[in-house]
């Protein structure tokens, strides 16, 4: 393999198996399983996790992993780390590399916060001045001036990773791989993650970062991998990638949810102004028509999201819904969309007899797109909650 600059990252035709979950230790399973071993020629002991995945960073860039879980992406960051290795293809990686795989991640829970700065650094083959010298940035950061002579062990969830993020980030690794575990922290802390990610990537270090969270990946990264049934999905510039999984998501929940509900809906649909295509900070119309078996009093909630469960808005209407097929019409005023894809999701609850049964569970109805701005990239570092457009005028006196 050619030597590859310090920073990068080359993942070539990956596979990855781990042997098959144990079964039942019953007679009637064991005879099953010896019998098939027969038949098909081979004995499937072994599961594949990763089939075929390639991916190459060069120094400097940010690669985000999503996809659900068990769909490879910790894997393939413990085949970068070392900490496995793959069935087959090859992976090179070139730098010294800092990876907060877990909540603990390099944190030994014997040794004090102090101590465990100190072997964090030499594990990652760095001197011991250099450490000292990071020493109260790191602390300072985490904000464990008070607890940092204690055992890690007597450290909560949050504190553990609040200290694992920092030593991680602190002792300037070229590559930096980080699995999911900004969540524990408190919001104000994850934010200050996300910024001295940008600081550190700016100073040339590569980043490998793994979230459920598509905010903070589209706020960090500039280039995704969508994993999924352990093969690549789709690859490339992050909002695309993005957008491909939440229209995924946004499927899956219209699957699992289509027959469920007392009310049924019928069908649906959104236009804009004069019936045209939906525009930004322009009014758009919402209609359903739905069928009740009887009349009842209920909330009918309308929201739109970027294809998750997760609205952007929503809003609500209390009334009393006829017997049969009824329609509905819901009136959005100024929509501040930019431009973009999104889904109308809906649900109906109510009261009585149907307390304890969703009329209508939370589902999407269907998709459309917007017109308008195109989304504004916020300061490095800043995550936006939900990509709203909204009309403006300045003075500079």
């Amino acid at each position: 393999m050619p030597t590859l600059p310090e920073g990068s990252i080359r993942v070539e035709h990956v596979w990855k198996k781990f042997r098959a979950d144990r079964t039942a230790p019953l007679f009637y399973d064991q005879f099953v399983r010896f019998r098939r071993s027969f038949t098909n020629g081979t004995r499937k002991d072994y599961r594949w996790v990763l089939k075929d995945v390639s991916v190459s960073v060069e120094p400097g860039g940010t690669l985000g992993l999503i996809g659900i879980n068990g769909s490879g992406k910790t894997t393939l960051l413990k085949i970068i780390s070392k900490v496995t290795y793959q069935s087959a293809g090859r992976c090179q990686v070139e730098g010294r590399l800092g990876a907060l795989l877990s909540v603990t991640s390099g944190i030994h829970p014997d040794l004090t916060g102090r101590e465990n700065v100190y072997l964090y650094g030499a594990v990652l083959g760095m001197r011991r001045k250099i450490s000292h010298e990071r020493f109260d940035e790191i602390v300072e950061f985490a904000g464990l001036g008070d607890a940092i002579d204690r055992q890690v062990k007597f450290f909560s969830l949050g504190m553990q990773m609040r200290l694992g993020f920092s030593i991680a980030a602190f002792l300037e690794p070229e590559i930096l791989l980080v699995d999911e575990v900004l969540s524990v922290g408190a919001a104000n802390f994850q934010q200050k993650c996300i910024q001295r990610i940008e600081e550190v990537v700016r100073q040339g270090t590569t980043l490998v970062y793994v979230s459920h969270d598509l905010t903070s990946v589209e706020a960090t990264c500039q280039q995704s991998m969508w994993l999924a049934d352990a093969k690549v999905r789709a690859a490339g510039p992050t909002r695309e990638v993005a957008a491909l999984y939440r229209a995924s998501v946004q499927e899956d929940a219209s699957v699992a949810t289509s027959n469920d509900g007392v009310v049924r809906l019928l069908k649906s649909s959104i236009t804009g102004p004069d019936g045209g295509q939906v525009l930004s900070l322009e009014d758009a119309e919402v209609r359903m028509t739905l069928n009740s078996p009887e009349s009842v009093e209920a909330d009918l909630f309308v929201g739109i999201s970027l294809g998750t469960a997760f609205p952007i808005f929503i809003t609500k209407h209390h009334g009393l819904f006829p017997s049969g097929d009824f329609e509905v019409t819901c009136r959005l005023h100024n929509i501040p969309l930019p431009k973009g894809g999104y889904s109308v999701w809906t649900a109906m609850s109510s009261f009585g007899k149907w307390a304890d049964t969703p009329l209508l569970p939370w589902k999407p109805v269907l998709s459309f797109d917007a017109f308008g701005p195109d989304v504004l990239n916020p300061p490095e570092g800043v995550m936006v909650a939900a990509p709203l457009y909204v009309g403006t005028t300045w003075d500079v006196d």
